[in-house]
């Protein structure tokens, strides 16, 4: 075989690993949104271990106000018998991977009762996972309200 065919070998090699290297970054996007989906699900049903499973033991999470919580903060809030979530969904989600870190961005929207008094959140969100073990853990959060005009 010659240079020529040589050559030719190769870019289809690295043709072949490239089509590959996107076809498992796709797979593994589908999998986080899925993951939120399921996030946003089981907080809505309460079912906060579901819910602490997903998230790193150094999780942490950054809210509208400026507060930060640990993952055990984060957990023990949402645990609050005061709040009822009647609404929890992530809309418009965009995964943008990074090996085994990915960052998700999207619109969150919550509709609930807290301490007796009824709410509704909109806000955008910026969540970061990293694959460990074989596992997306969800490692980071913030959320900000949405810039109206």
């Amino acid at each position: 075989m010659g240079k020529t065919g040589v050559l030719g070998l190769l870019v289809c090699a690295v043709a072949l690993a490239s089509v590959s290297v996107r076809a498992q970054e796709q797979a593994e996007a589908a999998q986080l949104r899925a993951l939120e989906t399921d996030i946003s699900l089981f907080y809505k049903q309460r079912q906060i271990d579901r819910v602490a499973a997903m998230l790193d033991d150094d999780y942490v999470i950054t809210f509208e106000d400026g507060n930060t919580y640990s993952k055990t903060g984060y957990i023990s809030y949402n645990a609050m018998p005061s709040l009822k979530v009647a609404d929890a969904e992530s809309l418009d989600l965009k995964v943008r991977m990074h090996g085994s870190t990915a960052i998700v961005t999207g619109v969150y929207h919550e509709r609930g009762e807290d301490k007796g008094k009824p709410y509704d959140l909109r806000d955008r969100f910026t969540d970061v996972w990293m694959k460990k073990d074989g596992k997306w853990k969800m490692i980071a959060s913030h959320y900000a309200v949405p810039f109206k005009p």
